[in-house]
Parts: structure tokens; sequence; C-alpha cells
């Protein structure tokens, strides 16, 4: 018992002393896909309206931003995805509420090589593509080649919020490649006629790929809103209860028609 309250001390202390050293500067982590762009152009906006403000932004992945809120090493958890069962857990037990506030949505677009002569695909054929059912492009009607699929990396709540809504549960093919970001994907894809992977909506601009269309319908602001494409999602900052201080300024702000604009110049859709 001695040795658990030390460790739960040793923790708390932790925690403190690194909140306590960040009491003015607003610490940000999780999502790559808020993380990479969105979220530091929302906070450029922020510090020029409010001078003396300062951010830390790590964007390494939807399950780092929300344990970080759980052990109290950040402000604002970004995640790309909902909780997971075992996260609820978890945050109880350590006497955490997470508190979810959406700031803006979005759409998983599934890109391949602007080569390659498809245009849509059903969702079923991308479940069998990145499950690799399907390892040849002759199978769902493209010219004959070896499937490259790119993924994003385990961390990654696009990585989680695909497996769930593209690909029903199921696990990725062992042939699949896994990248760090959006932009690593859009990379990749672009460089390989026989490429294929999933982006958000803000990095489909990238040269050398394009979107397909999901049995029928192409990911945009409209469809994403709507409903009418099956990928579509919110994205997210966490708290540690309903946000204050800071973090309520900020994701206020974030909120804001300043805000929100900034939110649609960076590809995303702003919140209704």
């Amino acid at each position: 018992m001695k040795s658990l309250n030390k460790k739960i001390l040793v923790t708390l202390f932790f925690s403190f002393s690194i909140l306590i050293n960040a009491q003015h500067k607003l610490v940000i982590k999780g999502s790559d896909t808020l993380g990479a762009k969105m979220i530091p152009k929302i906070a450029e906006a922020y510090e020029n309206k409010n001078p003396g403000s300062k951010f830390e932004i790590a964007a390494e992945g939807s399950s780092t931003g929300i344990a970080a809120i759980i052990d109290g090493t950040a402000h604002i958890g970004m995640s790309s995805r909902e909780l997971k069962g075992k996260e609820k857990a978890t945050a109880g037990a350590n006497g955490v509420r997470l508190v979810k506030t959406v700031v803006a949505n979005d759409a998983v677009a599934v890109i391949v090589n602007e080569s390659n002569p498809l245009s849509r695909l059903s969702i079923k054929d991308v479940e069998r593509i990145f499950t690799s059912d399907i390892t040849n492009w002759s199978a769902v009607g493209g010219k004959s080649g070896s499937i490259s699929g790119y993924t994003r990396n385990t961390s990654s709540g696009t990585y989680a919020f695909f497996q769930k809504f593209a690909m029903a549960g199921r696990d990725y093919g062992s042939a699949t490649q896994k990248m760090a970001g959006n932009e690593q994907i859009a990379t990749e894809v672009a460089n390989n006629p026989n490429g294929i992977g999933y982006v958000g909506l803000a990095y489909v601009g990238a040269k050398g790929i394009k979107m397909i269309a999901i049995d029928g319908v192409l990911p945009s602001a409209i469809t994403a809103n709507d409903g009418t494409y099956k990928l579509s999602r919110g994205l997210n900052c966490f708290t540690n209860g309903a946000p204050t201080g800071a973090a309520k300024k900020f994701l206020d702000f974030a909120l804001t028609a300043p805000g929100q604009k900034i939110v649609a110049s960076t590809g995303f859709v702003p919140v209704k």
C-alpha cells in the first residue's frame, strides 16, 4: 500500500509540475489531423488577439491527446475520433471526466494516384482492399497491378475511425504500410501509380492524387454535413471537465466566426 501511495504521489507531482510550468502556456496534444494545420493557425490568430498568450502544440495522434488529458499533461487533447471504452474507464479510474468540444467537421477521403482510371469504389471494395482480401486492381475493375495500401499508424484517430467505419472493424492487411500523417500518405500515393490511402479533407488538394467516390458519393463540405458521405466525422477537443480558463477562451474563439473561417480555409468543414 505504501508503494502504491508513493507511486500515486509521484504521478500527481509530475502532472502538477508540468501544469504549473505551463501555467502561462496552453498545452495542446493529440491528433495530427487537427494539429498539423488547423489548430496552429487558430492559435496564431488567437495570439494576435491576445498578446502574451503562448501555446505548446504536439500532433502525435489522437490516442496521445486523450492520454495527456487523463494524466494531466495537457490542457486540451485533440482527437479525430470518439472515445474508446478503455479510455473512458481509465479516465474514470483517475477521477477525470472527459468532455468533448467539436471544433470542426471532416470527411475521410479515399485517395488514389491521379493516373488511376478508377473513379469510384463501394464501401465493401474499400474494406476488401485495406484488409488485403483484394490485392490487385483488376479485381475492382482497374488496370492490373499490385495494390499498395497506405494507412495511418495505430495511435492515430483516423486509423481507428477508418477501421471501424470503412473496414467493418476488421484488421488491416499485413501488406498495408503505416504512415505518420496525412501528408505522408498523400505523398506516397502521389508517387505510386498503384497506391491507395485515406486523408482528411484538408489534404485532398495535394498534387498527384485524386479522390474516389464511395458508393457513388464524393467527400465534400456538403456531403460531410448532410451525412450522405459514409466516412464523415467530427474533429474533437477534449478537456478534463467543462473547459475553463485559457482552454475555454481558446475553444470559444475557435467556434467564433473568425475561428470557423480558419477551419474552412484549412480545408475542413465549419461546425453548424
